[in-house]
């Protein structure tokens, strides 16, 4: 909304308005450009108009859309998705990724995960095994060795650990 607010304010229209990506009908001036840039900012928002750094979002805002807001299982693996979804070969797109961001996309995908864990764990309504089912992991083992190599706890550590600060807060 607030893009769409900034664009008409400059009497710019647009086709598409989604996140990370605009589509402006007309051409737009370097003063325009630097006042929709200026106004974006104020509310915590960047205008990238680098080909490179805009990929880099797309690639980070798909994986986030899968890790938390999508129930359904994947129907292909990340790397086919992420490459149907941007349209660019994987290769590519993990070349850039890496270069870029100094970390890889499985590393990306993997940190993400283990967030997403985390926070099912304290939400406390999943077991361990519904959680590595609901995150498409082989194994709670899997999840487990995941989740310990990123964090340093187990995830039953974690939990006890959220308990005890509970526990901590309950008893003031």
């Amino acid at each position: 909304m607030v893009v769409k607010q900034e664009l008409k304010k400059l009497g710019l229209h647009y086709v598409v308005v989604e996140l990370g990506e605009v589509e402006i009908l007309e051409d737009i001036s370097v003063a325009q450009k630097d006042e929709f840039s200026t106004a974006l900012l104020r509310f915590g928002l960047e205008l990238m108009d680098n080909k490179k750094s805009i990929l880099i979002e797309k690639i980070k805002n798909v994986i986030v859309e899968l890790i938390h807001h999508t129930e359904a299982p994947l129907k292909t693996n990340f790397s086919d998705h992420l490459s149907e979804r941007l349209n660019h070969d994987y290769t590519y797109l993990a070349n850039l990724f890496s270069e870029v961001e100094g970390i890889t996309i499985e590393h990306y995908i993997i940190t993400h995960k283990i967030e997403r864990v985390k926070e099912l764990l304290v939400y406390d309504e999943l077991s361990l095994k519904e959680i590595s089912y609901k995150l498409h992991y082989s194994s709670i083992a899997h999840l487990s060795n995941q989740f310990k190599k990123i964090t340093g706890l187990t995830p039953s550590h974690f939990k006890k650990l959220k308990d005890y600060r509970r526990q901590g807060i309950e008893n003031v």
